[in-house]
């Protein structure tokens, strides 16, 4: 009895703005609450056929491309982390299957920030540190926040993590954004994992959970600063290399206006061998009400980079966190 259907705002968003952002109507999602925890969505995969692949491939492709930033600019001279794909695509694509095979640029990734760059080491956003926020990307959130119940939700801020089987997220709780009264959107793609949601407080017993590939969840509410982890990345229940939702190709005919495109078979081809041993999580947030500002601060660090500060990654082996290491 702790889960729950949850009602859906069906009229926020139009079948033609859901298709063209890659979703089935939402009068066809399926959407659950948990008790205890109001506030809390969970949307087991609402994506059209195909359109997952979209969204792997611009988060290893085009996403950790300058200007974002990456957790290798903080290891790396700038000229050397300018292509990860064009850098990594050949050795991805022979990859085996030994574990002792060193590893590509692509697979060293850990983390990319979008639009406003959180900072590692402050654990805050500033306003001298934005780069435009991916278009597509934003109509996505727009919509699911909408049918959420958020409408003129604006996609401000995006971390984007990429797991791998030995990869862990320790226990925290988002609350760097400014404004809390907007939902925060977590979107899965790839391996499957364990999540746990806890409490207001770190020491609260939490509530696990399965995230498997094209899931959504939306923390909004009570929910929204509660403490929650990434423990484990699992294989696909399926048994196969790579979820079932994977495997279906894009239609040729996407609606006008599509925020969605057509991935190169080649493409897909690396994409598909990344993902046969990660997941990638894109989280979404607004950091700003309207008409609201940043404080004024001094001694902001303008790169908006932790030189030594930690990351969301931990190792699976690790009792805390560890900075990601290259």
């Amino acid at each position: 009895g702790q889960v729950f259907r949850s009602q859906l705002s069906v009229s926020s968003v139009s079948d033609q703005d859901a298709y063209r952002a890659g979703l089935q109507p939402v009068s066809q999602w399926k959407a659950y609450g948990l008790s205890g925890y109001p506030g809390f969505i969970f949307i087991p995969n609402p994506f059209l056929p195909g359109c997952q692949r979209h969204w792997v491939k611009q988060c290893l492709k085009l996403y950790p491309e300058k200007p974002n930033v990456c957790n290798l600019d903080l290891h790396m001279a700038p000229e050397k982390t300018t292509d990860l794909w064009g850098q990594s695509k050949e050795q991805l694509r022979r990859k085996g299957s030994s574990k002792w095979e060193p590893r590509s640029l692509l697979e060293k990734l850990r983390w990319v920030t979008l639009g406003y760059h959180y900072n590692w080491d402050t654990k805050k956003y500033s306003a001298n540190h934005h780069t435009p926020f991916p278009s597509d990307l934003a109509f996505l959130s727009e919509q699911v926040a909408a049918a959420c119940g958020f409408r003129g939700f604006q996609a401000q801020a995006g971390i984007l993590n990429y797991y791998h089987f030995d990869s862990s997220l320790g226990i925290h709780v988002d609350e760097s954004e400014l404004d809390h009264s907007r939902p925060l959107l977590s979107f899965s793609f790839g391996q499957s994992s364990i999540f746990l949601l806890g409490g207001l407080k770190r020491e609260e017993a939490p509530t696990a959970m399965f995230m498997h590939s094209g899931d959504i969840m939306v923390m909004s509410g009570f929910s929204r600063l509660l403490y929650h982890a990434v423990p484990r990345v699992l294989p696909n229940p399926e048994g196969t290399a790579l979820p079932s939702c994977l495997n279906q190709a894009l239609p040729s005919d996407l609606p006008v206006g599509s925020v969605i495109e057509h991935s190169s078979d080649e493409d897909w081809q690396v994409c598909a061998k990344y993902l046969q041993s990660s997941r990638i999580n894109m989280t979404v947030r607004q950091v700003l009400a309207e008409g609201q500002k940043f404080p004024e601060e001094s001694g902001t660090n303008k790169k908006g980079q932790a030189p030594s500060g930690d990351s969301y990654h931990e190792n699976s082996k690790a009792k805390r966190h560890k900075p990601s290491t290259v």
